[in-house]
C-alpha cells in the first residue's frame, strides 16, 4: 500500500509547474503584445508633441494677429505701401505691407518678410512678431474705405496663410480677420 500512495504522490509532482515549450509559447505571446502596445503608446506620444507643438503655434498666431487688430483698431490713415501715412490708400486687390498711424499718432507698418510677420514702430527697424517655429506663406491686407472721398467705415481684412513642421507632420492652416476703425473715447 504504501507504493501506490508514493506513486500518486510522484505523479502529483509531476503535473506541478510548466513545461519550457508552454514558458516560451507565453513569453512569446507575450513580445508580441509588448511589441504592439508599444508602438501604439509610441503613437500615442507622437500625436501629443504634435498637438501641443500646434497649439504653441497657433497662440502664437492668435497673439501677433490680435495685437495687430488692437492696434489698428483705434488708428488712422490705413496705408498700403511704404512712405508715410499721411494719405491713406485703398487696397482693394490686396498687399503685404499696411502703415497706419496708432492712436499716439504713431507711424506702425506691419509685412511680410522671410515667411515671418515683422513689425515697425515710427520708421525704425523691422522686428518679427512670429515665432521661428510659425512659417507664413502669405499675408494679405485688403484696406478699403481708406480714402477720404469715401463715406465708408474704414476696415482692413487681414489674411494670413502658414503652416507648422515638415514632412508628414506638416500641418496648413489659414486665418482671417476683419478690422474696422474705431474712435477712442475721450
Amino acid at each position: 500500500m504504501m507504493k501506490t500512495r508514493y506513486k500518486i504522490q510522484e505523479t502529483r509532482d509531476k503535473t506541478k509547474g510548466f513545461t519550457l515549450i508552454e514558458l516560451l509559447t507565453a513569453v512569446s505571446i507575450f513580445a508580441v503584445v509588448m511589441t504592439i502596445s508599444m508602438g501604439s503608446i509610441l503613437g500615442v506620444f507622437e500625436a501629443n508633441r504634435k498637438a501641443r507643438s500646434l497649439k504653441t503655434v497657433m497662440n502664437n498666431l492668435n497673439l501677433a494677429i490680435e495685437s495687430l487688430s488692437k492696434e489698428m483698431r483705434f488708428g488712422e490713415n490705413y496705408h498700403c505701401g511704404n512712405g508715410p501715412v499721411t494719405n491713406p490708400q485703398n487696397c482693394p486687390s490686396g498687399g503685404t505691407l499696411v502703415s497706419f498711424l496708432s492712436s499716439d499718432d504713431i507711424q506702425i507698418t506691419y509685412r511680410l518678410n522671410n515667411q515671418s510677420i515683422e513689425k515697425s514702430v515710427d520708421g525704425g527697424s523691422y522686428i518679427p512678431v512670429t515665432a521661428p517655429e510659425l512659417v507664413v506663406d502669405d499675408l494679405v491686407f485688403y484696406v478699403l474705405g481708406a480714402d477720404t472721398d469715401n463715406t465708408l467705415q474704414p476696415k482692413v481684412i487681414v489674411k494670413v496663410k502658414s503652416h507648422s513642421g515638415t514632412g508628414r507632420s506638416r500641418t496648413d492652416f489659414t486665418l482671417q480677420t476683419l478690422v474696422s476703425q474705431r474712435e477712442l473715447d475721450e
